[in-house]
């Protein structure tokens, strides 16, 4: 067979195995870069979850996750067309959202994440039990760059303490470094939020166990009337080792947001993958549990922020009108 018969033959079989699967239809594959946060923190361990459903659920997308510094770096990454889609917190989304402190973004929301109550984990020996025993000690409040410090400020204002001037603030380069600093005394405490938080995890599970401080009741209701856009959050008991009773707090929703651009029928298709595989996803992880069409729906700040092609897909289950 001469050359030309042979690149002939060879095109012929690469576009009948793209057209394999659909008919006469190439299967067109689109890669999506996730913007997650630093090692150690929750959204490393949702992004790489999200990723594994939906490349389960569609082969012809590829989620790739990304470590990143977290929500602060997100959104500008977004912003640039550096990333896809990337996970970022309640609290920065909606600063972002409202221009809070910058121009306002024009992202769109592609899923609600999980709920995120904020509250202070301690070692179960140590003497603090109110979030003001802590003022003046050394408390980890973070990653630099994630969502988690800009959360407890607005908690902590919330009650008339300031997060710099009332605490030792502590941000870490790294999210996992916190637990370690709890453990061997650097850190009076480590702030965090969420169901199934590595740090929480990891001190509940260490030998002298941990203890929860979050909010009471009259400091709720304070927090909330000064920052409406907080909501009251329970972390159900059994959610944490020796955790026996329900801890309310307040906190509000993380979000997966995309960029401006994202191509309609790529948000579509995402969309379709996702929700469609909600119980997978919640067998993964079960913070991830909380990662539905309804509750991204009642979670966004404005409906119209949600992505054009997220809410056709809203519209053809009946989630939206």
């Amino acid at each position: 067979m001469n050359i030309a018969g042979i690149v002939g033959v060879a095109v012929l079989l690469l576009s009948g195995s793209a057209a394999a699967q659909d008919g006469a239809r190439a299967i067109h594959n689109t890669t999506i870069s996730l913007g997650t946060a630093t090692p150690g923190g929750g959204f490393p361990v949702y992004g790489n979850a999200f990723a594994e459903v939906i490349n389960a659920a569609d082969p012809t997308l590829s989620i790739e996750p990304r470590n990143t510094k977290g929500s602060s770096e997100n959104i500008p990454l977004l912003e640039a067309g550096s990333l896809d889609i990337a996970l970022v917190a309640g609290e920065p989304t909606y600063e972002a959202f409202m221009g809070i402190g910058r121009p306002a973004i024009r992202l769109k929301i592609l899923t609600a994440m999980y709920s995120s109550p904020g509250m202070f984990v301690v070692r179960a020996d140590s003497p603090y039990q109110i979030i003001r025993d802590l003022a003046g000690k050394p408390v980890a409040f973070g990653a630099r760059g994630s969502g988690l410090p800009i959360l407890s400020r607005y908690m902590l204002d919330g009650i008339g303490l300031k997060q710099d001037e009332d605490f030792q603030s502590i941000y870490l380069d790294r999210a996992g470094d916190g637990p370690a600093m709890v453990l061997d005394g650097r850190a009076a405490a480590l702030w965090g939020a969420g169901i199934g938080w590595p740090g929480f995890k990891t001190l509940a599970e260490s030998p002298g166990g941990a203890r929860f401080i979050a909010p009471d009741a009259s400091e709720i209701a304070k927090i909330m009337a000064k920052h409406t856009f907080l909501k009251p959050l329970t972390v159900p008991a059994g959610s944490y080792p020796n955790q026996s009773a329900p801890i309310a707090s307040v906190g509000s929703w993380s979000f997966v947001l995309t960029r401006e651009n994202l191509p309609d029928d790529v948000a579509h298709r995402l969309a379709k993958s996702l929700y469609g595989a909600e119980a997978a996803l919640c067998r993964k992880l079960p913070q991830a549990c909380e990662t539905t069409a309804a509750n991204t729906m009642a979670a966004a700040i404005k409906p119209e922020l949600i992505h054009p092609g997220v809410m056709k897909y809203f519209r053809e289950i009946g989630v939206a009108k």
